[in-house]
């Protein structure tokens, strides 16, 4: 998926909360939730255990909230948590901390349109500026920029030019190119981060217009990400690096001798 553990189970979690929904594993709870995970790793960055599960979900007025907890821990946390860190547990959940939550949807707050970006995309580990993206034509570089970037940084991972990669990616009103343009590998680049920006430049489709063709912003896609966030949808475009991935060792390779011998 290429994406955070944190954010991964806290989908993992929303999904298992609409099975149990559906199917009435868990009866009398509502289609409103959400939940926060946060993640202990060790001095190495690997993933080591959990430290806390939030989780707030819809429920009826009439639904035992102790009945509910304990369905919650047992029939949703604890198998998610197994499914990707097996063997851990978590140090500390809360369920419905706020109290009780009977009224959920548009009545009680934001819905689909107006959801936080970090909900959508990286759970906060990486920086976002911008509006949300349910709610806006793929005109605005709110979701083109964002949907680009994740290409480009997923195909410098998945092509193995390094282990992390952050793409920062800056654009104005009116202005079709973007006014900055950067990717940081945080030290774990096989070439320079100035050397893999530029190529990445050469090789990736930055201006909105561009994006918009080659990603099929304008065909109705969008219904599979009005949940589970818009990134590690196997079936967006924007994870799709394999007509990327020889490209951009290519030119990052070219680029490189082409800097040796000018050197």
């Amino acid at each position: 998926q290429r994406l955070p553990l944190p954010l991964v189970l806290a989908h993992e979690i929303c999904r298992r909360l609409d099975t149990a929904r559906t199917d009435g594993t868990i009866r009398g709870i509502g289609p409103d939730g959400k939940s926060q995970v946060s993640v202990v790793y060790d001095e190495l960055g690997t993933p080591v255990g959990i430290d806390t599960v939030i989780v707030s979900i819809q429920h009826d007025a009439n639904k035992d909230t102790g009945v509910l907890e304990r369905e919650v821990r047992t029939l949703i946390i604890a198998p998610a948590i197994e499914a990707h860190l097996p063997g851990a547990t978590a140090e500390r959940v809360l369920v419905n901390p706020s109290g009780r939550f009977v009224t959920g949807g548009p009545t009680a707050d934001t819905g689909l349109t107006g959801r936080k970006l970090m909900v959508d995309t990286y759970g906060g580990l990486g920086p976002h500026g911008g509006g949300a993206f349910s709610g806006k034509d793929p005109s605005k570089v709110d979701r083109t920029g964002a949907y680009i970037a994740r290409l480009i940084a997923k195909t410098v991972v998945d092509a193995r030019l390094a282990e992390e990669c952050h793409v920062a990616i800056s654009y104005a009103i009116g202005k079709a190119d973007p006014v900055a343009f950067h990717i940081d590998t945080f030290g774990t680049g096989q070439h320079p981060d100035w050397l893999l920006t530029d190529a990445a430049q050469a090789i990736f489709p930055l201006r909105p217009a561009a994006i918009i063709e080659r990603l099929g912003l304008r065909a109705p896609i969008y219904a599979k990400l009005s949940t589970y966030g818009h990134m590690g949808h196997g079936l967006s475009e924007w994870e799709w690096t394999l007509p990327f991935t020889d490209k951009l060792t290519t030119e990052v390779i070219r680029r490189a001798h082409q800097a040796a011998t000018h050197q």
